[in-house]
């Protein structure tokens, strides 16, 4: 998965230019995870979020990982109301955000308390230690300064007067004193981005867009950012420069991507090779309202959107306009799949296409609601009353979500199913490279609306993926009744008799069954062809388990990979592949769902790797499991 970028010939242009005058060596790393942690006005996203940018220009490979507090409004300076965001980038390919960051930039007590287990040991903290008072180490739990009191031995430690700098360098703006301390994230920025040698043009460009049409907040940053930048290079608590080269590419044109765009992209593209129109209706949900946001964005390419009253409301809106003839999708997270499930079994017994994307986060009920999870996997399987099996689908990267959202789209459209779509937290906040696919070649989509034909409109006969005619109300030829009773075959009128509903229930399992013949069978990774012990993902595990996997085979181990995208139906060859192996290991962030399934289909003695903190799996968890699980 080789990932990089077309702009190198932008590398030099944009370079920025020291302007002090000490000389600093330049150290050459192959990766580097950063860390940017502080209070939830500090800014820590968009700063996490500059510096992605500025990454990806000069051709490093990158994964995110911003990590949201789970609080709304949580008082300002306590642990609860941290937010960070983490980015590893090399010259290498990766596909995880790091497990353990080199530098950890903390704004305040609470960011260091709240984020220190996540440093390496050894690892270098950069504090505001302006925030660093009596009051704030008070309110983040400190009994005493853990810059003095031993607490940071071991680790490299760079006190920086940020907030002073900062008011300093804006005091001659007219800017007031609380709006100057807010740009103290652009002195961050700009003092990481002297560090690791980041472009400064990226990051004046974004700023004069953003803010300049208020001068004195534009300048202010742009202040304060270079700010940062210059005391990098002027002071003496920084000895070098970190140079990461870029990371070798695949010839194309390349742009960062986060999992909520591309999925909406995907659902875009979808419905422009099908003809389709998209609608899509969903209820403020965290962390599933970036797809409705994104999506409101594209009117020009048709895409209606609406942000409905309630988790039920938009579901049936998304039903209705798949009725009519639309691409119906709707999304949500935690509870409110649970609130749609009344509407996906309508949409099971009417067999209209329509994408229900989960974008899953930790529960149960409220639970973090900015919280990583892959709790839902059962709930999608099962989680209808009656014998109502559907499609399941599970991206396994930000950029993945495209192809992923493309392919829900065909299979809704072609088999008349309603389908989930199993995203995560992770996935839709994350970013990562993408190179940019040649729009005209993607595939392309027929609805193949039904058409009068002068007979009689059989509304439930069945072509030979045993899917049902999809009729447009209002054409004539084609009048129909729908709704939730059962149906009679072929002519779908409402039948009560024992016989149809067993034939019917026989039919709409079968359909969902025979996908696994349109989909591509499972793919095994096992270099050396005799490994005992094979690793199986699903859904955002996929980096963590490549990895894992890859540290383990480099210390002489054999070990063999594969990774579910559908789940339900699974790949036709999976049961030969999870008995194949006398030892099957299925990381996940739950309690083991997908490896009941497995057991329960398959019977392989298939065992979990289960974590449920909120947080991703990092590599060197797993890599721990899978050493203890070949040598026992």
């Amino acid at each position: 998965m080789l990932k990089r970028n077309a702009v190198r010939n932008e590398k030099e242009r944009m370079a920025p230019q020291p302007t002090g005058s000490m000389s600093k060596t330049v150290e050459e790393r192959d990766h580097v995870v950063i860390r940017f942690a502080g209070d939830s006005g500090d800014g820590m996203q968009l700063t996490g979020d500059r510096f992605t940018n500025a990454t990806a220009i000069l051709g490093n490979d990158l994964a995110t990982l911003p990590d949201f507090p789970a609080e709304i409004r949580a008082p300002a300076g306590t642990v609860h109301g941290v937010s960070a965001f983490q980015i590893q980038f090399a010259s290498t390919d990766i596909t995880t955000p790091g497990d353990h960051a080199d530098v950890l930039v903390a704004m305040n007590p609470a960011a260091l308390r709240a984020d220190l287990d996540k440093v390496a040991r050894g690892g270098t903290i950069i504090i505001n230690e302006d925030s660093f008072t009596q009051r704030n180490l008070e309110k983040a739990g400190y009994a005493s300064d853990p810059t003095t009191d031993g607490t940071l031995d071991g680790y490299q430690i760079y006190p920086v007067p940020m907030t002073s700098i900062t008011v300093r360098a804006v005091e001659s703006l007219g800017v007031g004193k609380k709006e100057a301390e807010r740009s103290k994230n652009m002195f961050a920025l700009g003092l990481v981005s002297w560090m690791y040698g980041r472009p400064v043009d990226v990051t004046l460009r974004w700023l004069e867009k953003k803010f300049g049409g208020k001068p004195e907040i534009y300048e202010a940053n742009v202040a304060s950012f270079n700010a940062g930048f210059n005391f990098g290079e002027t002071t003496e608590l920084f000895a070098h420069q970190i140079h990461v080269p870029a990371a070798p590419v695949i010839e194309g044109t390349y742009r960062n991507v986060a999992g909520s765009q591309a999925l909406a992209w995907g659902l875009i593209a979808a419905s422009v090779r099908s003809g389709v129109p998209l609608f899509y209706a969903s209820y403020p949900i965290t962390p599933a309202s970036d797809l409705l946001h994104e999506l409101s964005k594209h009117k020009n390419f048709g895409v209606v959107t609406i942000q409905a009253e309630d988790e039920i409301a938009a579901a049936n809106m998304a039903l209705g306009a798949a009725f009519t003839g639309h691409l119906g999708v709707t999304g949500t997270s935690g509870p409110g799949i649970d609130l749609k499930a009344e509407t996906v079994g309508l949409a099971v017994i009417t067999e209209l296409p329509m994408i229900v994307v989960d974008v899953m986060r930790a529960g149960p009920s409220t639970g973090m609601p900015t919280k990583n999870e892959q709790g839902d996997l059962l709930h999608a399987m099962f989680g209808r009353h009656g014998e109502s099996p559907i499609p399941i689908v599970a991206p396994s990267s930000p950029a993945d979500c495209f192809s992923v959202a493309m392919e829900a789209a065909r299979v809704a459209i072609r088999y008349r199913t309603p389908i989930i779509l199993l995203s995560d937290s992770f996935l839709q906040n994350s970013s990562e490279p993408w190179l940019l696919p040649d729009v005209d070649a993607l595939p392309t989509i027929d609805p193949m609306f039904a058409r009068a034909n002068g007979s009689e409109f059989l509304p439930y006969a069945r072509d030979e993926r045993l899917a049902r005619p999809w009729a447009i109300p209002g054409t004539p030829g084609l009048e129909h009744r729908i709704g939730g009773l059962e149906r009679e075959d072929r002519t779908g009128d409402i039948s009560y008799e024992a016989d149809n509903h067993e034939r019917m229930t026989h039919i709409r399992r079968e359909k969902v069954e025979g996908i696994a013949a349109d989909i591509p069978p499972l793919e095994v990774d096992d270099p050396t062809g005799d490994a005992e012990l094979l690793v199986l993902g699903w859904g955002s595990t996929a980096g963590t388990v490549r990895a894992a996997v890859q540290r383990v085979r480099g210390s002489g181990e054999r070990v063999a990979t594969a990774h579910l995208r559908w789940l339900n139906p699974m790949p036709a060859n999976t049961g030969e592949i999870v008995t194949r192996y006398r030892q099957v290991l299925i990381p996940e962030l739950n309690s083991g769902q997908l490896t009941m399934l497995i057991r329960a289909r398959f019977l392989a003695d298939a065992k979990t790797f289960s974590k449920v903190q909120g947080l991703p799996i990092w590599a060197d968890e797993l890599e721990d499991a899978i050493v203890r699980m070949l040598h026992g």
